[in-house]
């Protein structure tokens, strides 16, 4: 069943990149035009980074956006409809390429070392240790880990707050999306958790509220490595 969910996920972002890509460009998704973008774009800028690795990357909204003030990026995602369009709209101090997470370790070399990586409402299958890990391998000595994700207390809506798969239908995202996708929940013990056991140390963390109804959005965490 575990193998099943990932492979949806994973076909949910090759069908659904045409439709993704205009509800971000387009800004159809309020919580990220009113709080999510500018808080891992202010996040990432206060650590004034050289190099940045975008894991996850979509359409490269951040990397463009990094790019436009003098950061190299790079981004990579295992959706090579989504790195296209990333390809596309294009800057000159930033490259994409196609590379799942389970490729990182093993593309360390061509990507080099970054001062920061971010992982921006990116880190969705169950199996999440594998990934963790090999983030150490492109880290450069100092740098940082950034990871924003849906607040564990409000993405559990009704459900039980223990960690489990859900589903994201994008039904409140706008026409286009032509498959569900398949993620998984995690409380915010069990985020702690794995950051540890997976040699990440956390250094802050922050709570982006909505501006209107002040309830938490996101779970923001900057993560330097113990290793």
């Amino acid at each position: 069943m575990q193998r099943d969910h990932r492979e949806q996920l994973n076909l949910s972002w090759q069908a659904n990149a045409d439709a993704w890509t205009a509800a971000v460009r387009e800004q159809r998704i309020e919580s990220r035009r009113l709080v999510t973008d500018t808080a891992i774009l202010q996040a990432v800028l206060a650590l004034a980074p050289a190099r940045v690795l975008d894991v996850g990357c979509g359409e490269g909204w951040l990397c463009r956006g990094l790019a436009a003030r003098g950061i190299e990026s790079v981004g990579v995602d295992a959706s090579a409809p989504l790195i296209e369009v990333a390809r596309k709209a294009g800057n000159p101090r930033g490259n994409y390429r196609v590379c799942g997470y389970a490729e990182l370790e093993s593309q360390a070399a061509q990507l080099g070392r970054f001062d920061v990586l971010v992982c921006n409402f990116a880190l969705l299958e169950e199996p999440l240790a594998p990934t963790l890990n090999a983030l150490h391998g492109v880290l450069a000595p100092g740098g940082r880990l950034l990871i924003q994700t849906l607040h564990p207390w409000r993405a559990c809506h009704d459900a039980s707050y223990r960690d489990g798969w859900r589903v994201e239908t994008f039904a409140s995202f706008g026409e286009g999306f032509q498959a569900p996708m398949p993620w998984f929940f995690r409380t915010l013990e069990s985020w702690l958790s794995l950051l540890s056991e997976t040699g990440w140390r956390l250094q802050w963390l922050q709570e982006p509220l909505h501006p209107e109804s002040e309830q938490p959005v996101s779970l923001l965490l900057l993560l330097g490595a113990e290793r």
